[in-house]
């Protein structure tokens, strides 16, 4: 949910400036020669998915369509603009009038992808496109990568509820969007309070080690807490002795305690102990929590062990290793001419390297197997065959320059787990492996 949701003021500045240098001396030099206005088809692709990943997670498109509401330029950019002598007069008098009046195509968000998905394709106007190619990939790059590493986490955590914590860990705005993506990928809680009051995702959180310092001893501390969260409070055990701090713990608390979390040593043994000690105290219902630089690779680690929550921080916010998803935004099609009525001409980018391209405007649909099981994503640029019409993933986002498909998070949210739902059971192997479907081009 969005503050405006909620009736309160929101300042919502102008995403004109997140953008490349380049976008707008390209625009420049398009409109002197006549090109500005020639219809093309831009799409959103990774040529591959980051080393060791078997499926992608589409996430950031909700705030790909606010950037694009937003992308304004008012007199204070414009001022900017013109001060540094970034474009001339004529492109300044352009700009002051820009409104994206064209259409847009996406997966939906929380849909999976793989290497040549066609995941967003913009279509209009040459000059109104190009502007928007790097703040939608900076979204999309971003957003993206959190929500893959935390289906991966949600995969390996099964049922156990996981608490995005990375907030200190990135930039402060950077925070706010990696707990919508995280979100997304399967996290059911932040400690960022933004992300709560921006996005409406539930937020968490009791002590740190601080608190237990500041007081002359871990019982006062224990006594404070309880005092004023009452007794399903968390309580931070591993400031000094974990033994002595939980019999403390539930002598203060009883055993209606709420939880208590460990954040430090081998998590795997010092789990067992503790909930043997909780239950030999009578604390059965007592939840366990851990943190402590956790990734999907110790989260999975701790799946036999008496673990009811995990805290994950800084491995989320980086993308578990692999902190962006390698989008390009490229040139498909374009006409041959400024005439609205002019037909589209496929063109693609023909180098070595590794980064050549397809041209065209594409169509996506993912081939099931008779049990309802992905086994193919499937590209084209002609006629969608008859047996794939059911089974196609692009759905218009934007119409001559209006949002269509706003959606709550937790629709994203439910996506994402019957996408991923449908694929192979190999997807959810951390095991280092290709995409767990193909590509095939028709």
């Amino acid at each position: 949910m969005n503050p405006a949701d909620l009736g309160l003021p929101v300042d919502v500045p102008s995403t004109a400036l997140f953008t490349d240098h380049y976008e707008l001396t390209m625009l420049q030099a398009a409109l002197a020669n006549g090109t500005a206005e020639r219809r093309s088809v831009f799409e959103v692709f990774t040529r591959r998915l980051p080393e060791g990943r078997r499926y992608g997670v589409v996430a950031g498109t909700g705030r790909v369509l606010d950037a694009v509401e937003n992308f304004r330029f008012d007199s204070a950019v414009l001022e900017f603009l013109r001060e540094r002598a970034v474009v001339d007069m004529r492109t300044l008098d352009w700009l002051a009038s820009y409104r994206f009046s064209g259409d847009i195509w996406g997966y939906p968000e929380g849909e999976v992808y793989f290497p040549g998905s066609p995941i967003l394709r913009v279509e209009g106007s040459f000059a109104e496109c190009v502007l928007l190619e790097t703040v939608i990939l900076s979204i999309l790059n971003h957003d993206s990568a959190i929500a893959a590493a935390a289906s991966r986490m949600s995969s390996a955590a099964g049922e156990r509820p996981l608490i995005e914590m990375g907030a200190r860990r990135t930039h402060e705005l950077a925070a706010v969007a990696a707990s919508r993506a995280a979100y997304v990928g399967g996290f059911t809680s932040t400690s960022d309070l933004a992300a709560g009051f921006r996005y409406g995702i539930p937020t968490v959180g009791t002590s740190a080690h601080a608190f237990t310092l500041v007081h002359d001893s871990e019982r006062d501390a224990f006594t404070a807490q309880v005092a004023s969260l009452g007794r399903g409070t968390t309580l931070l055990v591993d400031t000094y002795d974990v033994a002595e701090a939980v019999r403390m713990a539930v002598e203060v608390a009883g055993t209606e305690l709420g939880a208590v979390r460990i954040d430090s040593g081998d998590l795997l043994l010092v789990a067992h102990r503790v909930r043997q000690q909780l239950d030999e105290l009578g604390a059965t219902a007592t939840r366990i929590v851990v943190t402590s630089d956790l990734d999907e690779y110790a989260i999975a680690s701790l799946a036999a062990a008496p673990v009811d929550a995990y805290g994950v921080g800084t491995q989320l916010v980086t993308g578990s290793g692999h902190p962006t998803c390698s989008m390009v935004y490229k040139l498909v099609a374009r006409a041959a001419s400024g005439d609205p009525k002019a037909p589209l001409t496929p063109v693609a980018k023909k180098s070595s390297g590794g980064k050549t391209s397809i041209g065209g405007r594409k169509w996506a649909a993912r081939r099931v197997d008779a049990e309802g099981v992905a086994e193919a994503e499937v590209i084209g640029t002609g006629p969608v065959p008859s047996a794939l019409a059911d089974h196609q993933l692009l759905t218009q986002l934007v119409k001559s320059g209006e949002i269509i498909a706003r959606e709550p998070l937790e629709a994203v949210r439910d996506r994402h787990r019957a996408a991923r739902g449908g694929l192979p059971l190999s997807a959810m192997q951390l095991s280092r492996g290709e995409a767990v479907i193909p590509t095939e081009y028709a």
